[in-house]
């Protein structure tokens, strides 16, 4: 079972038909070399397998009398038809042909398998010559045909790789995809690595045969009362092995066909961006350069002396909706180092922001699978690479279905205060899957408390990720199972989760986890059970508590009215800056990071009578070189002054950053309380990151005569976080009214740079 047997069984077939077609041709023709027989589709490639139709092109000269050719037709074709072989065929001159390829997608795909079987070759030959130049020439009519073709077939039949009972044939990812590759190769619009796909294409052949002889049909799709036969047959220790397989193989075809319409579709395009050479492209970030509306690296970095890379390219690829290119995954597969352990502050940033880049993540994720960079850097990812799942609650294999939960989960990110513990949570919720003799949550708390550390996150933090992944489906669980108005319900869950910033975050978690699963896994009922019983623990918890004040103490004492400092930390710097207080100082320091190209990650300010203290933690723009300390110190007098139009600056830079394309992301969220203890009012703004967004909220405050008396400002992968301590000038927390028009009008503002 394999290509031999397909080539010998299509070579079978021929001797067969050769002889029948040329003694039919001879019996009923006065001139035998006016026809030839060829062979198209699966059996002109010599693919047939046992249950295959026979795809036969019976071509003739146009000189035959249209009895004479009847009585031919059915002469050779009867005893096919008697014999019960299943036969599609077409009797056509070489214009005909042409004609109807013309029009009929499926006639001009099955053309370039054209092959000779019989008769007179060089009607096959003009034949064959005449469907590969139309092909070449007409691409731009037959390509999106083909495209809209394989996209409605996918939405009838479903992914290969993650269906429960897959078309080997018909389902994404399967045999009738890798055709559709051979064929954009065979237009010349652009280059299809079709080595990539050999070793599914071989694997999914083989597959389909061995189906065929066991059912003894011609039926294509696996079912799961069949599939432990077809894996015995095949010599797979079960069929779960089977699958993984066949999951692996279908996933890799998929990945090639996505990226080969990205290519096609880029170059039709012809945007701006893919007339740039790779050289001269500017840089998004260290080392890496936009290329054909792919992410690329760029031509003379040195990517071995760079451990951070892979995740860089991943992070700015989710961000902005592109896919990285092969060139630049095999590069760094081939050249990758290690990161340490723990993991630098930046690749972790990275790693949620590529979790958390929405469906468009999904696509850089699996780039990188395919390489083995995902099981580099997490090596438990290994395990559940591929896994099935046998429960008919599942859509997806293991993997992808981590996958698809973070895609959920990103679009909640605003209902939570740690949009980073979300996202890594989502991802890696079932890791503890596919170990029979191990509870998998139980397993997965395991499992994810080294992972968090060497990620990079703290003990605190490790601790909630492994609370998320072990108790992921507490609520779903006790909401549909036990008495919401009870107070032992309620007590479980509080005892088990206790914050309440955690059970805000395990909500969001099986939300996602249940949308991911399907409908039949999380209903309008379920949804709203899980939220009564969050409502109900939550105000057992006595609600959520501000974030506290920063107690910040200067590293630099203030000489004159302003001081600026600037230390490296681990890839990132941190910048003090102290300072005689006034209206709207928070703002114009913002401002002035931002377009000195620092990218904030998180800040502390604090005002002590009329001392502000700021400690930023920056990273610097790959395009822009550090600037000093008395540069800085230089453009916050400025602004301090009114001397530097910042919001002009700003602007530019968010034009420039709209450029690119970007991600769908939930609309910026205001959120406002007062906080006894301190006696200011907490505004909590969480939004996803772009330039110049502390500076927007600042002077949006300082607008209405607010004063700001404290910050936090957080960013977690490409999701800001910002708290700001505000009062009224004399120094009191707003009133309900004051606070409510004070968020309005800053989420306003937000909005309007969307």
């Amino acid at each position: 079972m394999g290509t031999r047997e397909r080539r010998d069984r299509s070579d079978s077939i021929d001797r067969e038909l050769s002889s029948s077609f040329l003694a039919s041709a001879k019996a009923h023709l006065s001139n035998p070399e006016s026809v030839a027989l060829g062979a198209v589709g699966g059996y002109g490639r010599g693919e047939l397998a046992p249950g295959s139709d026979l795809d036969l092109l019976i071509l003739h000269d146009g000189s035959i009398d249209s009895n004479a050719l009847n009585e031919f037709v059915n002469a050779f074709l009867y005893p096919l038809w008697s014999s019960g072989r299943a036969v599609d065929n077409s009797v056509r001159t070489r214009s005909e042909t042409r004609d109807v390829a013309s029009e009929d997608i499926r006639v001009a795909l099955g053309l370039l398998d054209l092959r000779f079987v019989a008769g007179n070759k060089d009607l096959v030959s003009a034949v064959d010559e005449d469907s590969r130049e139309s092909w070449r020439k007409n691409q731009k009519k037959y390509l999106p045909k083909l495209k809209q073709s394989l996209e409605e077939r996918a939405e009838r039949s479903g992914e290969l790789a993650f269906l429960l009972e897959p078309d080997l044939k018909e389902a994404r990812g399967g045999l009738r995809d890798i055709t559709a590759l051979h064929a954009i190769g065979a237009s010349g619009v652009v280059p299809v690595a079709l080595e990539r796909v050999a070793p599914s294409h071989a694997l999914l052949s083989n597959v389909r045969d061995a189906l065929h002889e066991l059912s003894g049909k011609s039926r294509d799709q696996l079912l799961l009362t069949e599939q432990d036969r077809v894996a015995e047959h095949m010599g797979f220790a079960d069929a779960d092995i089977l699958m993984l397989e066949i999951a692996k193989a279908a996933r890799a075809v998929d990945y090639l066909l996505d990226l080969t319409w990205h290519r096609i579709d880029q170059q039709a395009g012809q945007s701006w961006l893919s007339k740039r050479s790779r050289k001269n492209s500017p840089e998004i970030a260290k080392g890496l350069v936009l290329a054909d509306e792919e992410i690329a690296i760029k031509s003379d970095y040195l990517i071995s002396q760079d451990s951070e890379i892979g995740l860089r390219a991943a992070a700015a690829a989710a961000q902005r909706g592109l896919p990285i290119s092969i060139d630049a995954c095999i590069a760094m597969a081939e050249n990758f180092k290690q990161l340490s352990n723990p993991w630098p502050r930046t690749a972790r940033e990275d790693l949620v922001a590529l979790i958390g880049g929405g469906s468009q993540m999904i696509r850089v994720f699996e780039a990188l699978d395919q390489e083995g960079l995902i099981e580099k850097w997490i090596p438990q990812w290994s395990h559940v690479r591929f896994l099935p799942q046998r429960n008919v609650l599942h859509r997806h294999t293991v993997d992808r279905h981590m996958l698809e939960t973070a895609v959920k989960a990103a679009a909640l990110t605003r209902t939570v205060k740690r949009p980073d513990l979300l996202l890594v949570a989502a991802l890696f919720h079932d890791i503890g899957k596919g170990f029979p003799a191990k509870d998998h949550s139980e397993y997965g708390e395991e499992l994810i408390r080294p992972l968090a550390l060497r990620i990079g996150f703290d003990q605190q933090d490790s601790d909630v990720l492994a609370l998320m992944v072990r108790e992921h489906l507490l609520l779903s669980e006790v909401a549909t199972r036990r008495d919401l108005d009870d107070p032992a319900t309620i007590k479980l869950v509080v005892d088990k989760v206790k914050d309440p910033d955690a059970l805000q975050l395990l909500h969001a978690l099986s939300i996602a986890d249940g949308q991911a699963t399907g409908r039949t896994a999380w209903s309008d009922w379920k949804a709203t059970l899980v939220k009564t019983l969050v409502d109900r623990c939550l105000a057992a918890m006595s609600g959520t508590k501000p974030v506290a004040q920063p107690d910040l103490i200067p590293t630099k004492s203030l000489n004159g009215d302003l001081s600026v400092t600037i230390s490296q930390g681990d890839g990132i710097y941190e910048i003090d800056v102290v300072s005689r207080d006034q209206v709207g100082l928070l703002s114009i320091v913002a401002g002035v990071l931002s377009i000195s190209r620092l990218e904030v990650r998180a800040a502390r300010t604090k005002t002590t009578e009329d001392i502000a203290v700021f400690r930023w933690t920056v990273a610097l723009d790959p395009n822009a070189t550090l600037p000093s300390e008395e540069k800085l110190l230089e453009l916050i007098r400025k602004g301090i002054h009114g001397e530097l139009d910042l919001g002009r600056k700003i602007d530019e830079r968010i034009d420039n950053y709209r450029r690119y394309p970007g991600i769908p992301t939930p609309p910026p969220v205001v959120s406002v309380m007062n906080d006894i203890a301190t006696s200011a009012t907490v505004i909590e703004v969480r939004m996803h990151d772009r330039p110049g967004v502390l500076y927007s909220v600042a002077k949006a405050i300082s607008r209405t005569g607010v004063d700001i008396r404290a910050a936090i400002v957080s960013t977690l992968g490409a999701e800001a976080f910002d708290t700001l301590y505000v009062t009224d000038v004399q120094g009191n927390a707003l009133s309900e009214g004051q606070a409510r028009l004070l968020a309005n009008q800053v989420e306003n503002l937000l909005n309007t740079y969307l």
